[in-house]
């Protein structure tokens, strides 16, 4: 399994006056581009107001533009935080996916009360917690395997 970390924080907002003949600005197409290429979306964002944050939805936006490039795509969520770790956006998350045709995996779910004892993350942000390891690990084989059924690989 590969990962890739895409960075959405140079994307514009979205503008339709940014499109022009059916072309979007370079960096808009790039980040397009890496959607369409994936076999599948893991979705890390926190929660700002019960909801996803600005930037994600924003991406999320642009990528749905035509043609929608999330279409048919298998997706997983994973959030930290204080409370209920996120719960409340990835509840969010998954009704705008069913707008834009992200399929997301049902169970297990991920979210990580990042403040909760004992600490789950050290000094630089790095993961240390190996029960949170184990199952984020579960959460990235379940959306290889949904991934693989709806490509029809398995």
């Amino acid at each position: 399994m590969q990962i890739e970390y895409i960075d959405i924080s140079p994307l514009p907002f979205v503008n339709t006056d940014l499109e022009v003949d059916g072309t979007y600005p370079p960096v808009v197409e790039a980040f397009r581009q890496k959607i369409a290429a994936a076999d599948s979306i893991l979705f890390a964002s926190p929660e700002y107001n019960y909801s996803v944050s600005g930037p994600l939805k924003n991406a999320i936006d642009w990528a749905s533009r035509p043609t929608n490039v999330w279409a048919d795509k298998a997706a997983a969520i994973v959030s930290a935080g204080g409370g209920f770790g996120g719960g409340r956006s990835q509840y969010h998350l998954r009704q705008i996916g069913v707008y834009v045709d992200l399929h997301f995996i049902n169970k297990p779910e991920f979210f990580l009360n990042a403040f909760q004892p004992p600490l789950k993350f050290d000094s630089d942000g790095n993961l240390t917690d190996a029960e949170t390891k184990d199952k984020l690990k579960e959460v990235l084989l379940a959306l290889q395997a949904f991934t693989l059924r709806l490509q029809g690989k398995c």
